[in-house]
């Protein structure tokens, strides 16, 4: 799922993550996406004007959305986390505090580095948000956000994968539409044509000798040219993926407006995403994991508390977003970028025993691009954190669908009107996520 540390978490999300959740269906056609009863589709048009690169990113392990952006103006959020909780902007003290987004809503210390893509305007954050099912098992809830459609078994392919296959090409010559950082082509991106895993661009090859891997990719695009589709077009594809990766100097490349990226797993994920896209060779979904959100004990949403470990991971996950917009968003690209960031539930409201929090229910999303209306927090009114208050008595309240945030990108940043078929039987409703 991640080469992320995996040391804190359940059983289900160790479990989970040594079988790396990846979907077999990577091969799934356009037409198997496709059922006959959809009214017919309407391709999405191509145009480096109006439609935006997506970099779509998992915070898989169920993400303490209450840490990451801190509702420090519901005093029943103190009331509930008397050990874990983090200090008001104004409260008394050198310790550490959030900073504030607005009167109710701050930063935590470890989320800091995206203020400045949030007072520019160009980071939207999404409170209360998450999936309507109140399944709080990591793999159903997973698959629930990847695939558009909860309690679903019939869906096939990921909502990015619909998405990619309801649309043109942005570009007509491009072998690679959308990739993941990942061993194997994960649901969300499912169903893509032209998509594929690929865990470091930087040394994406043949496996095998060095010495032969000219001659044998010779021999794979010989071999398959004259074969029947679809084995003729996706051999060619990776082929050719390979050879075009290789022209891309991933291991030089020097970020714009001194942005730099964290030496970690996901931070150097997001310098490649960068480099792609400068590269300008056509791919317009890109999917990476961030994990290791699971903090059932001493979660340490602050450096000064039990290790700090989630401020550790909040800090990470911030650099490198607040990195990839100095670079890529604020830089000069021949496409316009809309980066998406959700997780699969949120934490429990009140702590546990072991300073840490359990599954819970909403959480914590983020948009962030040029055409984002950002710099706010969006909420379909705050449920707040009473017992009274809270679904099941021990969670904050999903008041906000998850796939309405999505869909307005789908429609407006992505160009593609065919929500139906992205998000099966569900209408959004949009709520001025984007400007345009």
């Amino acid at each position: 799922m991640s080469e992320e540390s995996t040391e804190a978490g359940c059983h289900e999300y160790h479990e989970l993550a040594r079988r790396d959740f990846l979907t077999l269906a990577g091969g799934i056609g356009v037409s198997a996406l496709l059922p006959t009863w959809l009214p017919k589709v309407v391709m999405a048009q191509s145009s480096s004007g109006t439609r935006d690169i997506i970099v779509s990113v998992f915070l898989s392990g169920g993400t303490d959305g209450l840490s990451l952006v801190v509702p420090f103006g519901d005093p029943d959020y103190y009331t509930g986390r008397p050990n874990i909780a983090i200090a008001r902007p104004d409260a008394a003290g050198a310790g550490p505090k959030a900073v504030a987004l607005d009167n109710f809503f701050g930063f935590s210390p470890g989320m800091a580095p995206l203020m400045g893509a949030y007072s520019n305007g160009d980071l939207l954050v999404a409170h209360a948000t998450g999936s309507v099912d109140s399944s709080r098992s990591h793999f159903d809830a997973q698959r629930y956000i990847e695939v558009g459609k909860p309690r679903d078994a019939r869906i096939a392919g990921g909502w990015l994968g619909r998405h990619l296959a309801t649309s043109t090409p942005m570009r007509a010559d491009a072998s690679l539409r959308g990739m993941s950082f990942t061993g194997g082509l994960p649901q969300t991106l499912a169903g893509g044509p032209k998509s594929l895993p690929i865990p470091s661009p930087a040394t994406f090859a043949i496996g095998g000798s060095a010495t032969t891997a000219a001659s044998r990719a010779q021999w794979l695009s010989a071999n398959h040219a004259s074969t029947i589709n679809p084995v003729s077009s996706n051999a060619l594809d990776a082929t050719n993926t390979i050879a075009l990766l290789q022209r891309i100097n991933f291991t030089g490349y020097a970020a714009a407006n001194g942005a730099s990226y964290p030496n970690s797993g996901f931070g150097q994920a997001l310098r490649s995403t960068a480099a792609l896209i400068k590269a300008d060779v056509g791919v317009e979904a890109i999917h990476a994991f961030n994990g290791g959100w699971d903090t059932h004990a001493t979660q340490g949403p602050v450096a000064t508390l039990d290790g700090g470990y989630m401020h550790g991971k909040m800090l990470d996950l911030a650099s490198a977003l607040a990195a990839f917009h100095a670079d890529v968003i604020q830089g000069t690209t021949s496409y316009g970028v809309t980066v998406v960031v959700i997780s699969e539930f949120g934490r429990n409201a009140r702590e546990n025993g072991n300073r840490g929090t359990d599954h819970g229910r909403g959480n914590v999303a983020f948009a962030m691009g040029k055409k984002i209306n950002g710099g706010r927090v969006l909420t379909n009114g705050w449920p707040g954190l009473a017992r009274e208050n809270l679904e099941s008595g021990q969670d904050l309240r999903v008041t906000l669908d998850h796939r309405d945030i999505l869909a307005e990108i789908v429609q407006n940043r992505l160009g593609n009107s065919n929500l139906s078929v992205v998000f099966p039987d569900f209408t959004p409703r949009f709520r001025n996520v984007t400007k345009v």
